[in-house]
Protein backbone atom coordinates (compact mmCIF):
# COMPACT_ATOMS: atom_id res chain seq x y z
CA UNK A 1 0.00 0.00 0.00
CA UNK A 2 1.31 3.53 0.14
CA UNK A 3 3.85 4.11 1.89
CA UNK A 4 3.92 8.19 2.63
CA UNK A 5 0.60 9.99 2.86
CA UNK A 6 0.13 13.42 3.61
CA UNK A 7 -4.07 14.68 5.12
CA UNK A 8 -4.26 18.49 4.35
CA UNK A 9 -7.34 19.27 6.40
CA UNK A 10 -8.56 22.62 8.11
CA UNK A 11 -10.61 21.04 10.93
CA UNK A 12 -9.23 19.33 13.61
CA UNK A 13 -11.87 16.70 14.40
CA UNK A 14 -12.15 15.93 10.72
CA UNK A 15 -8.61 15.60 10.40
CA UNK A 16 -7.98 13.32 13.53
CA UNK A 17 -10.80 11.54 11.98
CA UNK A 18 -8.88 10.71 8.75
CA UNK A 19 -5.90 9.77 10.76
CA UNK A 20 -8.08 7.05 12.91
CA UNK A 21 -8.75 5.81 9.63
CA UNK A 22 -5.37 5.54 8.01
CA UNK A 23 -4.58 3.59 11.29
CA UNK A 24 -7.14 0.80 10.78
CA UNK A 25 -5.64 0.70 7.41
CA UNK A 26 -2.61 -0.11 9.18
CA UNK A 27 -0.93 2.78 7.88
CA UNK A 28 1.77 4.31 10.59
CA UNK A 29 3.95 7.15 8.05
CA UNK A 30 1.38 10.27 7.42
CA UNK A 31 1.89 13.40 8.47
CA UNK A 32 -1.41 16.56 8.46
CA UNK A 33 -1.40 20.19 8.38
CA UNK A 34 -4.18 22.44 8.63
CA UNK A 35 -2.94 24.87 5.97
CA UNK A 36 -2.71 24.49 2.36
CA UNK A 37 0.48 26.71 2.23
CA UNK A 38 2.06 23.92 4.86
CA UNK A 39 0.82 20.96 2.63
CA UNK A 40 3.04 22.42 -0.33
CA UNK A 41 6.02 23.25 1.99
CA UNK A 42 5.74 19.53 3.33
CA UNK A 43 5.69 18.17 -0.13
CA UNK A 44 8.31 20.06 -1.58
CA UNK A 45 10.68 19.33 1.63
CA UNK A 46 9.83 15.68 0.75
CA UNK A 47 10.77 16.01 -2.98
CA UNK A 48 13.99 17.41 -2.02
CA UNK A 49 14.94 15.29 0.57
CA UNK A 50 14.13 12.15 -2.64
CA UNK A 51 11.26 10.53 0.02
CA UNK A 52 8.04 12.30 -1.72
CA UNK A 53 4.69 11.46 -0.32
CA UNK A 54 2.46 9.00 -2.57
CA UNK A 55 -0.89 10.22 -1.48
CA UNK A 56 -2.41 13.25 -0.34
CA UNK A 57 -6.04 13.66 0.79
CA UNK A 58 -7.21 16.96 0.62
CA UNK A 59 -10.27 18.81 1.66
CA UNK A 60 -11.38 21.45 -0.68
CA UNK A 61 -12.46 24.44 0.88
CA UNK A 62 -10.36 25.98 3.96
CA UNK A 63 -11.66 28.77 6.31
CA UNK A 64 -10.05 31.75 6.55
CA UNK A 65 -8.17 32.61 9.93
CA UNK A 66 -5.70 35.34 11.86
CA UNK A 67 -3.06 32.90 9.67
CA UNK A 68 -2.75 34.82 5.91
CA UNK A 69 -2.39 31.76 3.02
CA UNK A 70 -1.32 32.21 -0.11
CA UNK A 71 -2.93 29.13 -1.21
CA UNK A 72 -6.74 29.32 -0.70
CA UNK A 73 -8.57 26.22 -1.15
CA UNK A 74 -7.78 22.89 -1.92
CA UNK A 75 -7.90 23.34 -6.05
CA UNK A 76 -5.03 25.86 -5.53
CA UNK A 77 -3.24 23.46 -3.35
CA UNK A 78 -3.90 20.91 -6.29
CA UNK A 79 -2.83 22.51 -8.93
CA UNK A 80 0.47 24.08 -6.71
CA UNK A 81 1.81 20.17 -5.76
CA UNK A 82 0.90 19.58 -9.56
CA UNK A 83 3.75 21.61 -10.72
CA UNK A 84 6.21 20.01 -8.35
CA UNK A 85 5.41 15.97 -8.43
CA UNK A 86 2.81 15.67 -11.37
CA UNK A 87 2.26 11.37 -10.62
CA UNK A 88 1.18 12.18 -7.19
CA UNK A 89 -2.00 10.43 -6.07
CA UNK A 90 -4.69 12.65 -4.75
CA UNK A 91 -7.87 12.04 -2.99
CA UNK A 92 -10.58 15.17 -2.06
CA UNK A 93 -12.59 14.56 0.95
CA UNK A 94 -15.01 17.36 0.96
CA UNK A 95 -18.92 18.40 1.71
CA UNK A 96 -19.17 19.35 -1.82
CA UNK A 97 -21.57 17.69 -3.88
CA UNK A 98 -22.35 19.89 -6.48
CA UNK A 99 -21.68 17.35 -9.94
CA UNK A 100 -19.96 20.10 -12.14
CA UNK A 101 -17.18 20.62 -9.73
CA UNK A 102 -16.64 16.94 -8.95
CA UNK A 103 -16.16 16.52 -12.45
CA UNK A 104 -14.12 19.26 -13.19
CA UNK A 105 -11.84 17.86 -10.52
CA UNK A 106 -11.62 14.68 -12.33
CA UNK A 107 -11.18 16.34 -15.48
CA UNK A 108 -9.22 19.49 -15.20
CA UNK A 109 -6.92 19.05 -12.10
CA UNK A 110 -6.15 14.84 -11.92
CA UNK A 111 -7.27 13.83 -9.12
CA UNK A 112 -8.10 10.17 -8.65
CA UNK A 113 -10.65 9.97 -6.13
CA UNK A 114 -13.73 12.12 -4.61
CA UNK A 115 -14.95 10.99 -1.56
CA UNK A 116 -17.92 13.09 0.06
CA UNK A 117 -18.10 13.91 3.98
CA UNK A 118 -21.13 12.17 4.68
CA UNK A 119 -22.64 9.11 6.61
CA UNK A 120 -20.22 6.44 6.08
CA UNK A 121 -17.60 8.51 4.95
CA UNK A 122 -14.83 6.54 6.86
CA UNK A 123 -16.03 3.29 4.84
CA UNK A 124 -16.05 5.21 1.51
CA UNK A 125 -12.63 6.82 2.35
CA UNK A 126 -11.47 3.08 2.98
CA UNK A 127 -12.59 2.19 -0.41
CA UNK A 128 -11.36 4.99 -2.41
CA UNK A 129 -7.69 4.32 -1.08
CA UNK A 130 -7.69 0.92 -1.86
CA UNK A 131 -8.93 1.75 -5.49
CA UNK A 132 -6.24 4.80 -5.99
CA UNK A 133 -3.28 2.46 -4.71
CA UNK A 134 -4.61 0.18 -7.42
CA UNK A 135 -4.39 2.98 -10.07
CA UNK A 136 -8.33 2.95 -10.40
CA UNK A 137 -10.05 6.26 -9.95
CA UNK A 138 -12.98 6.00 -7.40
CA UNK A 139 -16.04 7.90 -6.64
CA UNK A 140 -19.01 6.91 -4.67
CA UNK A 141 -21.97 5.78 -6.48
CA UNK A 142 -24.14 8.04 -5.83
CA UNK A 143 -22.03 10.21 -6.87
CA UNK A 144 -21.14 8.71 -10.37
CA UNK A 145 -24.86 8.74 -10.83
CA UNK A 146 -25.13 12.39 -10.37
CA UNK A 147 -21.69 13.37 -12.48
CA UNK A 148 -23.92 10.81 -14.94
CA UNK A 149 -26.61 13.39 -15.53
CA UNK A 150 -24.05 15.77 -15.77
CA UNK A 151 -21.78 14.68 -18.80
CA UNK A 152 -25.40 13.26 -20.91
CA UNK A 153 -25.90 16.84 -21.50
CA UNK A 154 -22.96 18.47 -23.19
CA UNK A 155 -23.14 21.83 -22.11
CA UNK A 156 -21.54 25.00 -24.34
CA UNK A 157 -20.81 27.53 -23.42
CA UNK A 158 -23.59 29.60 -25.46
CA UNK A 159 -25.73 27.20 -23.28
CA UNK A 160 -23.65 28.53 -19.85
CA UNK A 161 -24.50 32.30 -20.84
CA UNK A 162 -27.97 31.58 -21.34
CA UNK A 163 -28.41 30.33 -17.81
CA UNK A 164 -26.10 32.68 -16.32
CA UNK A 165 -28.12 35.41 -17.55
CA UNK A 166 -31.47 34.13 -16.42
CA UNK A 167 -29.51 33.47 -12.72
CA UNK A 168 -28.85 37.04 -12.78
CA UNK A 169 -32.04 38.55 -13.45
CA UNK A 170 -31.77 38.99 -16.62
CA UNK A 171 -35.63 38.55 -18.47
CA UNK A 172 -35.30 36.12 -21.12
CA UNK A 173 -37.02 38.96 -23.45
CA UNK A 174 -34.04 40.98 -22.74
CA UNK A 175 -31.32 38.53 -23.24
CA UNK A 176 -30.92 39.41 -26.88
CA UNK A 177 -29.88 43.23 -26.28
CA UNK A 178 -26.97 41.68 -24.24
CA UNK A 179 -25.94 38.95 -26.71
CA UNK A 180 -26.36 41.26 -29.64
CA UNK A 181 -23.67 44.11 -27.39
CA UNK A 182 -21.00 41.46 -27.06
CA UNK A 183 -21.24 40.00 -30.34
CA UNK A 184 -22.23 36.25 -29.24
CA UNK A 185 -24.44 34.40 -32.16
CA UNK A 186 -27.33 33.48 -31.89
CA UNK A 187 -28.97 36.31 -30.69
CA UNK A 188 -32.50 36.77 -32.00
CA UNK A 189 -34.98 36.02 -29.17
CA UNK A 190 -36.71 33.28 -31.55
CA UNK A 191 -33.33 31.31 -31.11
CA UNK A 192 -32.76 31.70 -27.63
CA UNK A 193 -36.03 30.42 -26.75
CA UNK A 194 -35.70 27.72 -29.10
CA UNK A 195 -32.15 26.98 -27.06
CA UNK A 196 -33.72 27.34 -24.05
CA UNK A 197 -36.58 25.11 -24.72
CA UNK A 198 -34.10 22.27 -25.73
CA UNK A 199 -32.59 22.77 -22.56
CA UNK A 200 -35.67 22.41 -20.42
CA UNK A 201 -36.88 19.57 -23.01
CA UNK A 202 -33.40 17.92 -23.13
CA UNK A 203 -33.06 17.53 -18.83
CA UNK A 204 -36.53 17.13 -17.74
CA UNK A 205 -37.10 20.49 -16.63
CA UNK A 206 -40.10 22.18 -16.81
CA UNK A 207 -39.51 26.09 -16.21
CA UNK A 208 -36.55 28.74 -16.13
CA UNK A 209 -36.32 28.84 -12.85
CA UNK A 210 -35.88 25.30 -12.44
CA UNK A 211 -33.20 25.06 -15.09
CA UNK A 212 -31.11 27.69 -13.34
CA UNK A 213 -31.66 26.16 -10.01
CA UNK A 214 -29.96 22.98 -11.26
CA UNK A 215 -27.24 24.38 -13.19
CA UNK A 216 -26.50 25.70 -9.91
CA UNK A 217 -26.39 22.38 -8.43
CA UNK A 218 -24.65 20.99 -10.69
CA UNK A 219 -21.97 23.93 -9.88
CA UNK A 220 -21.82 25.32 -13.95
CA UNK A 221 -23.17 28.45 -13.16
Amino acid sequence: MFKKILISEDHESINFSVQKTLEDLNFDNFEYVYYCDDALAKAQKAIREKKPYDLLITDLYYEEDHHPQKLKDGRELIFAIRQEQPDLKIIVFSAEHKSGIIDSLFNDYGISGYVRKARHDSKELKKAIASVYNNENYLSLDLKQEVKKLNNYEFTTYDITLVSLLSQGVLQKNIPVFLQNNNIKPNSLSSIEKKLNTLKEELGISNNEQLVAFCKDLGII
